[in-house]
């Protein structure tokens, strides 16, 4: 079957997109030459530029797949379990694991924040990985698992903690103590573990009634 004008330039696309990950990934995105990405894919420089303009064009559009392709991975952890705790327990460290991604530590955790700016970078974050924790925070709040407090903010804390693991894990962290630490963070959100040391402490039982 012949191939169209559209399929030739979403083939274009794709093979730009796929050798820069894997050069932005392994060089860093200020080592990355975007006519040489584009010799490597098998195009000219100029199909290279009128798909992305420029490499830190290229390099968002990068950003965008590897940032979607890590939401999918923390959404499908999660979704093997039907407890929403478990859940959460297993998005999170199915993104603390994303650490030792080469993709997601230089990509999106060292480059990123700095070539695209912070506030665009929170952006993409929200649109995949974060939106999957707000949405589990929301849902466990709902079922009285975790307390009332704003979903909002509980999951930039969150999310910004299990980054600054990632990156941790991504240059040499255990990856074993990031989760035992994780695992404690996220039970000290528990309403019925508050419950219980207030039952067990007294003092703690007084200040609650007081």
């Amino acid at each position: 079957m012949p191939v169209n004008r559209a399929q030739q330039r979403a083939a274009t696309r794709q093979a730009l997109l796929a050798e820069g990950q894997r050069r932005f990934a392994a060089d860093g995105y200020h080592h990355v030459v975007l006519a040489e990405v584009a010799q490597a894919a098998g195009v000219t420089k100029g199909a290279a530029y009128h798909h992305f303009d420029s490499k830190a064009g290229l390099f968002r559009a990068v950003v965008r797949e590897v940032q979607h392709d890590l939401g999918e991975r923390v959404a499908a952890a999660a979704e093997q379990h039907e407890d929403l705790w478990e859940q959460l327990r297993a998005g999170c460290r199915a993104f603390l694991a994303a650490g030792t991604d080469p993709a997601v530590r230089q990509i999106l955790l060292v480059d990123a924040p700095t070539v695209l700016g912070w506030d665009e970078w929170r952006t993409l974050d929200e649109e995949s990985s974060a939106r999957h924790l707000t949405e589990v925070l929301a849902a466990l709040a709902a079922a009285g698992v975790i307390a009332d407090e704003p979903v909002d903010a509980l999951a930039r804390l969150l999310s910004g903690a299990m980054n600054e693991a990632a990156l941790w894990i991504a240059q040499g962290g255990d990856p074993q103590a990031a989760e035992r630490a994780l695992d404690r963070l996220l039970a000290g959100l528990q309403v019925r573990t508050l419950t219980a040391r207030a039952t067990t402490n007294p003092r703690m039982s007084r200040e609650t009634r007081d």
